[in-house]
C-alpha cells in the first residue's frame, strides 16, 4: 500500500534534463496566449450567450477567470520551486505520491489529446468555408468522419500533420510561428472591437440574466473551455531560461491579458447581436456580417483560423511532454522518452502523438466530448491548488522565487471554484471521465505500478 504513495524528490523531479532550454519570458507569453485566444473567443463566447448565459457571458467569463487566476497562481508557484516537463502530473508525484501522480497524468493526456482533436475539427470547419468562399469546394466525404456521412475530415488530419513537422523541428521554430500567428490574431480582434464599440445598441443587453445566476454558471462551466492552455506553459519547464522567472511571469500575464480581451468581446459581442441569434459556428464574423462589414468579417474569419492553429500547436506541445514526463519516470514505455539528439525534442513522442490525434481527427465525431477537456483540466488544477498547500507543508525550506500570496486561501478558493465548476458540467461527462479513470487504473496496476523508476 505504501508503494502506491511513493514519492519523488524535489531534485529528482526537477533535475539533470535532456531537453534545451531556448525560451525566454516574452516566448512563454506569447505562448500563453496562444493557447488561450481561440475557440474560446471565436466560438464558444456565441454559443455559451445564447444557450447558457445570455448577455450575462461576461460574468461567465469573469467567474471562470476567476477560478483559472487562483489555479493559475499556484501553478506559478509550483513551476518557480518544482519546475520539470510533467506540469500538474509532476507536482503531484513530488506532493502526493505515485498513484496521485498517475491519475493527473493521465486525466492530463485526455485533456489535451481531446483538446487538440476537437479544435482541429473547428479548425476543418472554418477552412472548409474560407474555401467555399472563393468557390473552392472539397467532395463532402473528404470533409466528414465516417459517422457523419463522410470517409474522413481531411483538413482535421493535415493540420495536425503539419504541426507535427513543426513541433519535430524544434521547439525554438514553434515558438516563432506561434508569435506570428498571434500577432495576426490579436490585430483581428482589435479590428472586431473597433468596429462593434461604434456599434453597439443597448437594448441587447436590457434582458441581462434571460437564464438567471445558474445560466452564468453553466455558461462559466463551459467557456472554460477557453481559458485551458496556460497549464500547458509549465509543460515546457525544462525548455525555458531561467524557469524560475520567467514561467510564473508568462502564466500570470497570459491568463491577465487573455481575461481583459474575453471580456471586452463578450460584452460587444452581445452588444451588437441579440443574444439569442449567437448560436452559429462563428458568432464574432457573423455578427460583423449582419452588421455590413463584409471585409472585417472575412478578416475575422482569418484570425479564428490563426488563433485555432496555435491553440492546436501549444496544446500538442504540452501533450507530448506530459507523455514525455510520464514514461521518463517508468509509468509508461520508455520508448516515448527518448530524446533526439538533434533536434534535442522527445520525438517519438511528437510522432506518435500526431499519428494518435490526426486519425482521431480525421475519423471520430467530437462534438459531445469537448467538456471531456474541461473536467480534465478542473481535475489537474484542484491538485495543484492542493499541491502548493502540502508542499509548503512538506518542504517549507524550498526556494520559491515566486511565493503565492494568503496561503491557503487562494489555493482553497481555486479548489473552491474549479470544484463549483465541475459539479455543473453534465452527467454524461461524468461517466465518460470516470470510465476514463478506471481504464487508467487498469494500466497502472497492470503495468506502470511495477515498472516505475522509483520501484526500482
Amino acid at each position: 500500500m505504501k508503494s502506491l504513495f511513493r514519492r519523488k524528490s524535489v531534485n529528482h523531479a526537477n533535475g539533470k534534463s535532456d531537453l534545451k532550454p531556448v525560451l525566454g519570458g516574452l516566448d512563454i507569453t506569447l505562448l500563453g496566449i496562444g493557447a488561450i485566444i481561440g475557440a474560446g473567443v471565436f466560438v464558444v463566447t456565441g454559443i455559451a450567450a445564447a444557450t447558457k448565459a445570455g448577455p450575462a457571458i461576461s460574468l461567465s467569463y469573469v467567474l471562470a477567470g476567476m477560478a483559472a487566476l487562483f489555479a493559475a497562481l499556484s501553478y506559478a508557484e509550483l513551476s518557480s520551486s518544482v519546475g520539470g516537463s510533467g506540469s500538474a502530473y509532476n507536482y503531484a508525484y513530488t506532493g502526493f505520491g505515485e498513484l496521485i501522480a498517475w491519475i493527473i497524468g493521465w486525466a492530463l493526456l485526455l485533456e489535451y489529446t481531446m483538446a487538440v482533436s476537437s479544435v482541429s475539427v473547428g479548425w476543418s470547419g472554418y477552412v472548409i468555408n474560407g474555401l467555399e468562399a472563393v468557390n473552392i469546394h472539397l467532395p463532402m466525404y473528404l470533409t466528414k468522419d465516417p459517422f457523419s456521412g463522410g470517409i474522413i475530415n481531411l483538413p482535421a488530419a493535415a493540420i495536425i500533420l503539419v504541426l507535427t513537422y513543426l513541433l519535430y523541428a524544434g521547439v525554438k521554430q514553434s515558438a516563432r510561428f506561434n508569435a506570428v500567428i498571434v500577432a495576426i490574431k490579436l490585430i483581428t480582434i482589435a479590428i472586431f472591437i473597433g468596429v462593434a464599440s461604434t456599434h453597439v445598441d443597448p437594448k441587447n443587453w436590457e434582458v441581462f440574466l434571460p437564464f438567471g445566476w445558474n445560466g452564468v454558471a453553466q455558461g462559466a462551466a463551459l467557456v472554460f473551455f477557453a481559458y485551458i492552455g496556460f497549464d500547458a506553459l509549465s509543460t515546457a519547464a525544462e525548455e525555458t531560461i531561467k524557469p524560475q522567472r520567467n514561467l510564473p511571469i508568462g502564466i500570470i500575464a497570459s491568463l491577465l491579458i487573455c481575461t481583459v480581451i474575453y471580456v471586452v468581446v463578450s460584452v460587444l459581442l452581445t452588444g451588437v447581436s441579440n443574444y439569442t441569434t449567437l448560436n452559429v459556428p462563428s458568432p464574432v464574423s457573423d455578427a460583423l456580417l449582419h452588421l455590413g462589414f463584409k471585409f472585417a468579417a472575412g478578416v475575422i474569419a482569418v484570425g479564428a483560423i490563426a488563433g485555432l492553429t496555435t491553440v492546436m500547436l501549444v496544446m500538442y506541445y504540452g501533450l507530448t511532454r506530459i507523455l514525455f514526463a510520464i514514461s521518463r519516470d517508468g509509468l509508461l514505455p520508455v520508448f516515448f522518452s527518448k530524446v533526439n539528439p538533434e533536434t534535442q525534442t522527445p520525438t517519438r513522442s511528437i510522432v506518435s502523438m500526431g499519428i494518435l490525434i490526426s486519425l482521431v481527427a480525421g475519423f471520430v465525431p467530437l462534438a459531445d466530448l469537448a467538456e471531456l477537456v474541461n473536467i480534465g483540466t478542473l481535475t489537474a488544477f484542484i491538485f495543484v491548488c492542493l499541491g502548493v498547500i502540502v508542499m509548503r507543508y512538506r518542504h517549507p525550506e524550498l526556494p520559491r522565487p515566486f511565493k503565492l500570496p494568503w496561503n491557503p486561501v487562494i489555493p482553497l478558493l481555486g479548489v473552491i471554484f474549479c470544484g463549483y465548476l465541475m459539479i455543473h458540467l453534465s452527467e454524461v461527462t461524468w461517466y465518460r471521465f470516470i470510465t476514463w479513470m478506471l481504464i487508467g487504473l487498469v494500466i497502472y496496476f497492470g503495468y506502470s505500478r511495477s515498472r516505475s523508476v522509483l520501484a526500482k
